[in-house]
């Protein structure tokens, strides 16, 4: 049993081996960083208000697509794969990835079916040009099999983050460079579009490539004939698939909902202005992401050969170190944020402030709550995290209907960082019991061992 192999592991080392991982993404994403401000830059000046906002609200029903059809399956493979990683099994992990890519497949030609449908009858509600509606459908078609969600798990559950900063790195570098092109010849919005398109296509492919060549043994085609085993050998991973799925798909309407309710209620340049202030404050919750991409797969390994004790110590301590980054940034986001949107897309955009402040407590809330997802999904039970959701996407759901009538973008900007707070609060609470019954369950063995 995985509970008889735990063995005491020095807290700092379990937190240094997070925040190694951590300095390496973070690496990758300040390169990136730099990069998205400079195509920020040419794409807002180029396409100007109207025009990015009609970019805003094509690439942000991508995300939102993506979220929806992608079906989130690197959490399965750091779950379940922590263990087989653990024991070297390399043959049953190859089952579990491969089938998780057999799943990426099959989510991406969902998603295409969707995005038809979104395109093509509710185009008017999206406030979208409809000399733009094939060109939007395409794009978001290639974006959702530009999806790599599986290799991107293999890698993460191999602990090899400096091969993901390497690869990531395709996308800003790639991006930075085709804005710069476009802008020197002729920028129009298509060219932009297929520009993002093949990158993250590209990226995708390097994600496969250097899955197969970190674990040769694990990706084969081969493998996909057993994908019946790779269910066996991992109990409960259909009701995990679910719930995170479920998690994610609620985690990506409270993200991109709001930007497609401000082109709904409010209007294209609207949500050009909601679109850029949102792009600065997911700076932290990029941050949040690179963190989420460390922490889980450093407490699925935790889980498998930590004792409770140390388990629960590096949860808290991840938690307090990411509470005073958000607390941080919002205090920078506050001094320095209009000075921000105005350097990047001119003084048009500088309205986009009263939009930025409460997006960026909201991304505080998501980045102090970093830890907790981890702790649940690694304890079996996720389930707890989609109750989470469902209540935070109930309050920010109210309101947004409050707000937005008299407030606008601003109002429901307002309401993203209320569902943050309480999506913060609820996961704390779960968290909370979580542990408790952690330690509550250890001490119960230890007796049953001492009589």
């Amino acid at each position: 049993m995985a509970a008889a192999r735990r063995t005491s592991i020095a807290p700092d080392g379990l937190l240094g081996r997070v925040l190694t991982n951590t300095m390496w993404l973070l690496g990758g994403k300040g390169f990136g960083a730099l990069c998205s401000v400079l195509y920020l830059v040419i794409l807002t000046r180029s396409l100007g208000l109207k025009g990015f906002g009609h970019f805003s609200l094509i690439f942000g029903t991508a995300q939102a697509l993506i979220a929806i059809a992608g079906f989130q399956t690197w959490r399965v493979v750091v779950r379940y794969g922590a263990e087989h990683v653990h024991a070297r099994n390399w043959s049953a992990f190859g089952r579990l990835g491969m089938l998780c890519g057999v799943l990426d497949v099959l989510g991406a030609a969902m998603g295409c079916g969707i995005a038809y449908v979104v395109f093509y009858h509710f185009s008017v509600a999206l406030d979208l040009n409809p000399a733009l509606i094939d060109t939007a459908f395409y794009f978001n078609c290639a974006m959702l099999w530009a999806l790599v969600s599986a290799p991107t798990g293999i890698v993460r559950a191999l602990d090899r983050f400096d091969v993901a900063v390497y690869v990531e790195a395709i996308v800003p570098l790639g991006r930075l460079g085709a804005a710069v092109a476009i802008w020197l010849t002729e920028p129009t919005l298509l060219r932009f579009l297929v520009a993002w398109a093949i990158v993250d296509l590209l990226e995708a492919l390097a994600y496969w490539i250097m899955a197969r060549r970190l674990a040769p043994q694990s990706v084969r085609f081969g493998h996909l004939r057993h994908w019946r085993k790779a269910l066996d050998e991992n109990p409960g991973i259909i009701m995990f698939f679910w719930v995170t799925y479920a998690n994610a798909t609620l985690a990506a309407v409270k993200r991109d909902g709001p930007l497609l309710a401000v082109g709904y209620f409010v209007g294209t340049k609207a949500a050009g202005l909601y679109r850029l202030a949102q792009q600065l404050s997911q700076a932290l919750g990029k941050l949040s992401a690179l963190l989420t991409r460390a922490v889980y797969a450093e407490i699925a390994r935790a889980r498998v050969a930590a004792e409770a004790s140390e388990f629960s110590r590096l949860a808290i301590q991840t938690t307090l170190i990411a509470g005073a980054a958000g607390a941080l940034v919002v205090v920078l986001a506050i001094a320095a944020g209009a000075q921000l949107l105005g350097l990047i897309g001119g003084d048009a955009f500088r309205a986009g402030y009263a939009v930025m402040i409460p997006l960026t407590i909201g991304a505080s809330f998501e980045l102090a709550s970093v830890a907790f997802e981890p702790v649940l999904h690694s304890t079996g039970r996720a389930r707890y995290g989609l109750i989470a959701q469902l209540i935070a996407i109930t309050a920010l759901s109210i309101a947004l209907v409050a707000f937005v009538e008299s407030n606008g973008a601003a109002g429901i900007a307002w309401a993203v960082a209320l569902g943050g707070a309480v999506f913060y609060l609820t996961m704390g609470l779960m968290v909370r019991y979580t542990l408790r019954q952690l330690h509550r369950e250890e001490a119960m063995r230890t007796a049953d061992f001492n009589p």
